[in-house]
């Protein structure tokens, strides 16, 4: 099947924002995409998750999940997008990825539970992570995807996790901060979680300034096949689930494992 990476350049105007969400999912369904993703926070962003957040933040139910349905049934593709959704925790939100059947139902959702307090940033004083319970995975035209976002990407353990449940493909929603060498962490990162679980992984990623941009598709043997560079776009890529059962014949790892 072919999936696209959607980079956006999200801010706080969120009919913007939902409108550039429909360009480019009109655009990666005409270049036959099956599923379209797009970054975390993807309807609302600023440079620092500040207290707008959980002030703007909608249910699932809400007019901005209800465009996504509608766009994604609009479109005929599945697509998945980062929200920012009300919690039962005053003064906090969820920092949620949902995904969207063609038809516009709703295949999943993922509460991001691993939270960016780190490089000065203080994610976790406006959003409450999700709970550490099952990895979250959804099959689309004969495809698994598992859900991840951002700062996840560090964590390995969710990867495999996401791996040992089924998913062949990973999708990590992101808004990755930019400083010293988080380019080449955030490339590195995506390249490993695919060597080390034979598994495509696609970095979906805010552009720049907010984020680093360089939303990448990378193959089960760490090999690039798509990099968005600096600028907003979608681009639409192959995946072969049978590429990710041919590289683990030669690299069986799931079955050698001693941990």
């Amino acid at each position: 099947m072919r999936i696209a990476l959607g980079q956006l350049e999200s801010g706080t105007d969120i009919e913007a924002n939902l409108a550039a969400i429909d360009r480019f999912a009109a655009s990666a369904a005409g270049d036959d995409a099956g599923l379209v993703a797009f970054p975390e926070y993807a309807t609302y962003e600023k440079k620092k998750v500040d207290a707008t957040f959980p002030e703007m933040a909608e249910p699932l139910d809400g007019p901005i999940c209800q465009e996504l349905a509608a766009t994604a049934a609009r479109h005929s593709i599945a697509l998945v997008a980062g929200v920012v959704e009300t919690s039962e925790e005053p003064g906090k939100a969820y920092n949620t990825l949902v995904a969207y059947g063609p038809d516009g139902s709703r295949l999943a959702i993922y509460r991001k539970i691993h939270l960016f307090d780190a490089q000065g940033f203080g994610e976790s004083t406006f959003i409450k992570p999700g709970p550490s319970t099952e990895p979250v995975v959804f099959e689309s035209r004969g495809a698994r995807f598992g859900l991840m976002a951002c700062y996840d990407l560090r964590f390995p353990e969710l990867a495999r996790s996401l791996a040992d449940a089924g998913a062949q493909v990973l999708l990590v929603c992101s808004s990755w901060v930019p400083g010293t060498h988080k380019t080449e962490q955030w490339l590195a990162l995506n390249a490993a979680r695919a060597i080390e679980n034979s598994v495509y992984v696609a970095g979906v990623c805010q552009a720049p300034p907010v984020s680093v941009g360089r939303s990448v598709l990378v193959d089960p043997m760490g090999v690039i096949e798509a990099d968005l560079g600096l600028e907003t776009g979608v681009r639409a890529v192959d995946v072969s689930i049978e590429t990710v059962a041919r590289v683990r014949e030669p690299f069986p790892m799931f079955r050698r494992r001693r941990l």
